[in-house]
């Protein structure tokens, strides 16, 4: 093999980096993107807040219902293959999103957006693993994650940029140029991989029983505070869902070619991944749904500020990524694991002291150790995930760990603002001294959308509008939320520890 060869060799392997980050970039913007754009969207569609919820709604529920679908369609019919399927309906779902003339429209591409992103997700990191040697595959998926970083640090602020200069529809039109890029770029550079070995029938059974049990029980958690939580609908479809994953789970030990290796979860490399992605999840989509509210409710900073404020939370996942992949390669992935969610539960602790008095300083120091502690954990979970098992099964642990990545997710979303509103109501109702024949419904009301509360409190108590007692209620609510969150990410630390001090690496399933 001449020099040049080899020299051949590595700058394929370089620009097909390029080209997957930038696929895998346009997947983590588009997350932060939108969120900026949903109160123009709304206006513009003439759509009901609960109908304005399901743009987030309807992306996650796909993504998180495809995760090991998508992977273990990447592992039997090659990931080179199901990348490029990926892409191409990310761009169609985002050229028909930018152009939906409803919101039941765009409400059904977002769907499409995000079954194809579970496709981009699972194939990305099994790509780029596959193309780098083992000494250097912790610094290129630490790149990977880099773009991912920067996809979610330029979100918010290039969000407000698009809506104030073109109008919320580019918030989907500006996807696809870069997916037109990513995709001429790994034309030549990816080769096919796939699991030889996989030649028994895809399990149709599991397929279905998992997504029909993940969509159930994520309708059931989204729509629990419009349905009330020990409604008929509520209880139907969460206790449904996780009815038919229990029966996903029995099917799935009896399976010749299971979806899902079950074995898996048996590895303790494998367990203690999943362990901090979930964390993760749990932790980053209630921190970054309460943190804009924050800045906005309490310090009166508007759009672009709070964009900016978040920086130090997001450009540092980008920053960090880099040397924690390098880091990996030397020292492996579960120290950086550990010291990602003891940063991630001292962030929280620290956002448990916010006030109205709180110094901008300490505000930019909490935000950037969560930054820091979330690229600790991105990169070496995916490293952990991948490394314990053979890579013919790259596909499926990627698809097993995002999906409980995304499940965390959710879950996290919906128990910190359940916690939210139940103290920061109580808080209300201590400070305002309103009386028991106020209607719940308002108090409620009020406490879901704080950034309007003073002159609501201001009609129905009959005075001059009070921000100090929207401050008080809020930060209540807040400081709770991020007590959860201290609570449950040093509870999987501690997980992690019992895990490796149970013993080494458990032996690969399929090895």
């Amino acid at each position: 093999m001449t020099s040049l060869t080899v020299d051949d060799q590595a700058r394929t392997r370089w620009i097909l980096l390029l080209g997957v980050s930038l696929a895998s970039f346009v997947g983590c913007i588009d997350f932060t993107i939108v969120n900026t754009a949903i109160a123009d969207i709304q206006g513009g569609l003439a759509a009901t807040v609960s109908e304005a919820q399901w743009i987030v709604a309807a992306f996650v529920m796909a993504l998180s219902g495809f995760m090991v679908v998508s992977g273990r369609l990447a592992d039997r019919y090659g990931r080179r293959r199901l990348f490029y399927i990926g892409m191409a309906a990310f761009t169609l779902g985002s050229l028909g999103a930018g152009a939906a003339p409803s919101i039941e429209a765009l409400i059904g591409f977002r769907f499409v957006q995000g079954a194809s992103a579970a496709a981009l997700y699972t194939t990305t990191a099994a790509i780029v693993s596959d193309a780098f040697p083992e000494a250097m595959r912790g610094r290129a998926l630490g790149l990977l994650f880099a773009a991912n970083g920067i996809g979610l640090a330029l979100g918010p602020v290039a969000g407000g940029v698009l809506v104030e200069l073109l109008g919320w529809r580019w918030v989907f039109f500006v996807n696809v140029p870069f997916l037109l890029l990513s995709a001429v770029l790994c034309f030549s550079s990816v080769r096919e991989t796939r699991d030889e070995s996989d030649r028994g029938p895809l399990d149709w059974p599991g397929v279905g029983l998992l997504l029909a049990g993940l969509a159930s029980l994520l309708l059931g958690l989204t729509q629990a505070k419009d349905w009330g939580w020990t409604a008929i609908p509520t209880l139907a479809a969460t206790g449904g869902g996780l009815c038919l994953l229990l029966l996903f789970v029995v099917v799935e030990r009896r399976a010749a070619s299971p979806l899902i290796r079950l074995d898996l979860f048996a590895n303790r490399r494998f367990a203690a991944a999943g362990i901090a992605t979930f964390a993760l999840a749990f932790f980053y989509c209630s921190a970054f749904f309460l943190m804009p509210l924050y800045l906005g409710v309490v310090r009166g900073y508007g759009s672009l500020l709070t964009g900016l404020m978040l920086l130090p939370t997001t450009a540092l996942v980008a920053l960090a990524s880099p040397v924690v992949g390098k880091l990996a390669d030397r020292h492996g992935p579960m120290p950086l694991l550990a010291a990602g969610l003891a940063l991630l539960a001292l962030s929280a602790s620290l956002q448990m002291l916010f006030s109205e008095a709180t110094s901008t300083p300490f505000v930019i120091l909490a935000f950037a150790t969560m930054g820091i502690g979330w690229g600790c954990i991105l990169g070496p979970s995916t490293l952990a995930a991948l490394s314990s098992v053979p890579k013919r099964l790259g596909g499926v642990a990627m698809g097993a760990c995002w999906t409980i990545h995304n499940v965390g997710g959710a879950t996290g979303l919906v128990l910190s603002t359940l916690l939210y509103r139940m103290l920061a109501e109580q808080a209300l109702q201590s400070e305002a001294h309103l009386s028991s024949g106020i209607d719940p419904a308002w108090i409620d009301r009020l406490v879901s959308e704080p950034t309007v509360a003073a002159e609501q409190l201001a009609r129905l108590l009959g005075g001059a509008p009070n921000p100090g007692l929207v401050d008080d209620f809020f930060t209540s609510g807040y400081r709770a939320a991020m007590g959860l969150l201290t609570a449950a990410t040093l509870l999987a630390l501690a997980a992690m520890v019992v895990l490796a001090r149970r013993g080494a690496r458990g032996n690969a399933p399929g090895a």
